[in-house]
């Protein structure tokens, strides 16, 4: 099988390296032929390069000649034309055997040619295991040819890793910052060319190396753009992660995008506050993702310039400030709801914001701040509102003890009372534990049915057949609670006869895309286009995150539908003008999105039941 080999695109460093080695050609003065070869290799033109060679070498004693074998065997093989090379190293070796004796360098030249050979000859496999037997240089010149060997056998041989360290070494012998520009063109297209050859390039194997992780991520992107385009998301996304990263410069030579409307005032941009390092990191990258997403489907003319600072690193208060300095003229974010009062604290300073969460209720709403969140207290009036749709009134619910419970259980029970409806009773239970029976009898009132069985067989005097009965006067049960634990949840309220009341919970009940969900059966539940349905905004979010982001599409979850439609919430905002905010209405791959008069959002999602472990859409979203 032939196996295609990378063509050498640095020879002329090679020869920079070698010619050290010829100082004693005949005369002293390197002849006419010698700047023809070395101009031929500068050039590319590396057959003709190598007949010069040879035709040097066969006008000097063996010192030199032998030298310039082996540069004539290097560039017969950058040429493609392994036959050529396998004959001029023949005639250095006759020239051993006729009682030259190389030096240490000469020697390992040779070997590196003879391996780079039987790389060219189709068998990188076996070029690799050689190249690992040979001790790596220290003299710089010879350690430069041998990485670069070393880096060309590791993306023939389908070793990403290899080949990028390998780089970053030569970067450290590199004397100018031309030849680091050049070695960093060359593992750019290694990469690109790995991707497109199906090469796995894991940016999980870098570990927290975030250079070697950078390129590893650049090589898919690079590939997409050279194949369909549409990158621009993924490549600004990547730009905001690796601001200074070795590919940096050149990502932006190479994969130019536009970020902003070249038209736009000068000094001015939008910010973005998110906490892209520390604990909330991840959830920050897939928000800013989104953002990205948004911000090029729009035409370029009209896009804004974006730039994004980091709350972890500086503070809320002096991002802002940092913000307001370079001529923000308005605000997305922050994220965190620590970060959110603390950024009602600073006062916009005349800048409007979008904030990424909600301010305490009893916390007053400065001018010129909006507030835009998935919160599970909104889905929690959701669902209050979509039970009395459904003509129930009198209800049970289950909730997870702590603060998220407390408050998804107090929103919900406001919004179902407001609408006429009853709580009987509601029953909490430890989330860290699997087994919920006492929370579930509790509510059912089973204990009851079996106090009433005790009395009976006391009062009879014998042990009666009983079947437990739980209260007959539940028309629904409300069981918000995380995915994993509305998995255990549901079939142990199925047990414990419950299983025919009409339950209902939150959107973090559901979780796309798993087998276990068949343990969802009956829940009907409200969540996001994004997660349950299409229509043509998402379908158009969905083709677009595609050609971004190849197959690292399929992680794009909730947070990226959210970020994408902050962008679009906040352009509605900023084009406005004095158009009451209450006016504006976002048709989002979150839901439909409004302002209340306080500039809080509320969304309308969709509604789904659980049928044989698959969401099914329900019609009549209640109003």
């Amino acid at each position: 099988m032939r196996v295609e080999f990378l063509v050498r695109p640095l020879l002329p460093l090679f020869v920079t390296f070698v010619l050290a080695g010829c100082a004693s050609l005949v005369g002293g003065v390197p002849p006419p032929s010698l700047e023809r070869a070395e101009a031929f290799a500068r050039r590319g033109e590396t057959a003709a390069a190598a007949a010069e060679f040879e035709r040097l070498a066969a006008q000097n004693p063996p010192g030199p000649a032998w030298d310039l074998r082996l540069r004539a065997a290097r560039a017969w093989l950058a040429a493609g034309r392994p036959g050529d090379a396998r004959r001029v190293l023949a005639a250095a070796d006759a020239e051993v055997a006729a009682g030259y004796a190389p030096s240490a360098s000469q020697r390992l030249l040779r070997e590196l040619a003879r391996i780079d050979l039987v790389a060219s000859e189709g068998q990188p496999q076996a070029a690799w295991a050689q190249l690992g037997a040979v001790a790596e240089p220290t003299e710089a010149a010879l350690r430069e040819v041998y990485l670069e060997l070393r880096q060309r056998l590791a993306f023939a041989t389908a070793r990403p890793i290899d080949g990028i360290r390998a780089e970053i070494a030569r970067e450290s012998l590199a004397p100018t910052p031309e030849i680091r520009s050049r070695l960093r063109r060359e593992l750019f297209a290694q990469l690109r060319s790995a991707s497109e050859r199906g090469v796995k390039l894991d940016p999980a194997a870098a570990g927290r190396d975030s250079v070697l992780r950078g390129w590893l991520e650049l090589g898919p992107l690079a590939a997409l753009a050279a194949e369909r385009g549409g990158v621009a998301p993924a490549l600004a996304s990547w730009r905001a992660r690796y601001p200074s990263h070795p590919a940096s410069e050149l990502v932006r030579a190479e994969l130019p995008i536009a970020t902003g409307n070249a038209a736009r005032e000068a000094g001015t941009h939008v910010a973005v506050l998110l906490p892209l390092s520390g604990r909330a990191a991840a959830a920050a990258a897939q928000i800013r993702d989104g953002l990205l997403a948004a911000l090029f489907s729009e035409p370029e003319s009209g896009r804004p310039e974006l730039r994004f600072y980091d709350t972890e690193q500086l503070g809320v208060a002096a991002a802002l400030d940092e913000a307001r300095r370079a001529g923000a003229n308005f605000v997305i974010g922050p994220l965190l709801r620590e970060e959110v009062i603390a950024a009602a604290d600073a006062a916009t300073g005349g800048v409007e914001m979008l904030a990424l969460n909600y301010l305490p209720a009893e916390r007053p709403t400065p001018a010129g701040l909006f507030q835009y969140a998935l919160s599970p207290e909104d889905d929690a009036r959701l669902a209050a509102r979509r039970v009395l749709a459904d003509g129930h009134r009198r209800g049970v619910a289950l909730v997870p003890e702590g603060d998220w419970g407390a408050r998804v259980l107090a929103a919900f029970r406001d919004e179902l009372q407001r609408g006429g409806g009853v709580l009987l009773s509601s029953a909490q239970y430890a989330p860290g534990s699997n087994d919920y029976s006492a929370a579930i009898q509790d509510v059912l009132r089973l204990s009851d049915s079996r106090a009433r069985e005790r009395r009976l067989e006391n009062l009879l005097g014998t042990t009666l057949e009983f079947l437990p009965r739980r209260r007959g006067d539940i028309d629904f049960l409300f069981a918000p609670a995380p995915a994993a634990t509305a998995r255990l949840l549901r079939p142990q309220i199925r047990f414990h006869y419950g299983g025919d009341i009409p339950a209902y919970a939150t959107s973090d009940a559901y979780e796309p895309g798993l087998t276990a969900n068949q343990d969802l059966e009956g829940v009907i539940f409200p969540d996001m286009p994004w997660v349950l349905s299409g229509g043509p905004a998402v379908e158009r979010l969905r083709a677009a995150t595609q050609a971004a982001f190849g197959e690292a599409a399929r992680a794009r979850g909730k947070l990226y539908a959210f970020g994408h439609d902050a962008w679009l919430l906040a352009a509605a905002l900023r084009a406005r003008g004095a158009s009451d905010v209450t006016a504006i209405v976002v048709d989002g791959a979150t839901g439909r999105i409004t302002l209340d008069a306080d500039g809080r959002s509320r969304r309308e999602l969709e509604w789904a039941q659980i049928r044989n472990g698959t969401p099914r859409l329900l019609a009549g979203t209640p109003d």
